[in-house]
């Protein structure tokens, strides 16, 4: 028998050596529960699912870029509302070729644009639809069977954080919710905080800082699940990360003597007990 340790001793300390070699190796390779989108989705009922659905139209905002083009059955009558870009065509010509650079107007703070011909414009507060029914009906003085068609030419958010691309996402059609937005960020990495995402909104000269979980299917019920132009998100890491950004490299290096060490104990026990047990 060992002098110093009994052969019980030993055995504990074994054990205890393996139980906290095997509770640090756990902890190393735990993967975060709270990764798991729209939890409790499927437990919905008909009349919750309803409720979520949300009919959304895009605005017009000041600083908005609008692309406004004027079309007519005979091109040349609406040409004065139309920039020199936009090319022309001869009377009774149904199809025309148009430059690649389209006259663009910006909604001053104010909320108006100044369109050819008929001067100021209200366009903030307005969305692209009503902008057009707007404009053909002011136009309907001059050309009877003018059509308006509006692009919102600076429609951009921006994705930050924890996202496989962030950066600058362009949107070309009238609505994008947060889903769609991360989506195009390639979405969230593993390390990510789905439960406290951040959006910032800018919203008559005032910010505005909202969370949203996106582990719970309420996202979809929520007033800021579409998203509008200049948006910015930002989605911070989970505890996980935080806590390993904190270690130093020395913290590092502490860890893995610490580790090296408890390996050794249990080499040194095993080597004891397979002498003592002779």
């Amino acid at each position: 028998m060992h002098p110093y340790l009994k052969k019980d001793e030993i055995m504990k300390l074994n054990v205890a050596a393996v139980v906290i070699g095997l509770a640090l190796l756990v902890g190393a390779c735990s993967v975060p529960k709270d990764v798991v989108y729209f939890q409790g989705v499927d437990d919905l009922t008909k009349e919750q699912v309803e409720r979520m659905t949300q009919p959304y139209q895009s605005q017009i905002y000041p600083d908005d870029l609008l692309s406004i083009t004027v079309t007519a059955w005979d091109p040349t009558v609406v040409t004065p509302f139309n920039p020199p870009a936009y090319s022309y065509a001869t009377q009774g010509e149904i199809s025309t070729s148009t430059t690649t650079q389209l006259q663009t107007y910006l909604v001053d703070k104010e909320g108006y644009i100044n369109f050819p011909v008929l001067g100021k414009v209200r366009a903030a507060g307005l969305s692209k639809q009503q902008l057009s029914e707007e404009l053909e009906s002011k136009i309907h003085a001059y050309v009877s069977d003018a059509i308006v068609n509006i692009q919102i030419v600076n429609y951009k958010l921006m994705i930050l954080g924890e996202v496989a691309r962030p950066g600058v996402v362009t949107v070309s059609n009238d609505r994008i919710s947060i889903l769609d937005a991360l989506g195009r960020a390639g979405d969230l990495t593993i390390n990510a905080n789905r439960k406290n995402i951040l959006l910032i909104r800018d919203t008559n000269g005032e910010k505005e800082f909202v969370r949203l979980d996106l582990t719970s299917p309420d996202i979809f019920a929520s007033p800021y699940y579409y998203m509008r132009q200049n948006d910015v998100v930002y989605v911070e890491p989970n505890d996980a990360k935080k806590r390993n950004a904190r270690y130093s490299q020395a913290q590092q290096y502490s860890i893995t003597v610490f580790s090296s060490i408890l390996s050794a104990i249990s080499v040194i026990t095993t080597v004891i007990l397979a002498i003592t047990s002779r």
